[in-house]
């Protein structure tokens, strides 16, 4: 695992260690906006993912929770366990934006809940254009 990914799992983990489970994911997204300011982690909130079809930009847009180094896609779920469909979201963060890596956290569980995503640059080619926001 790299450093960048792993100082964003360890602020991500110090946040339900000091406010424990069942708040709303707006209340972990303060909590880890604080948590990364501290820790000098750059980030971006609430970053645009523009969606494009036929190289047309689409008027409905994603928008990522964080966006950190500006290049690894941050998402936060406050539900009782990530599936598939949360997983599928951030598959498409990173198809939308061309970037390889993604941290998908849910607090609402009794422990934190991380996946850490990772795509190949060979599976983007030919199917996705890089549209950085």
């Amino acid at each position: 695992m790299d450093d960048d990914t792993y100082q964003i799992i360890g602020a991500a983990f110090e946040v339900p260690s000091r406010l424990g489970c069942g708040f709303l994911e707006a209340v972990y997204q303060e909590a880890l906006y604080s948590e990364f300011d501290e820790r000098g982690i750059p980030f971006r909130r609430q970053v645009e993912i523009p969606v494009f079809y036929k190289g047309k930009k689409l008027q409905t847009s994603y928008r990522t929770d964080f966006l950190c180094y500006e290049s690894i896609v941050v998402e936060l779920k406050a539900i009782s366990k990530l599936g598939d469909l949360e997983l599928a979201q951030v598959l498409n963060y990173l198809r939308a934006t061309g970037f390889h890596k993604a941290l998908l956290f849910n607090f609402g569980a009794k422990s934190l809940e991380h996946r850490r995503v990772v795509i190949s640059p060979e599976f983007l080619v030919g199917k996705y254009q890089n549209h950085t926001p």
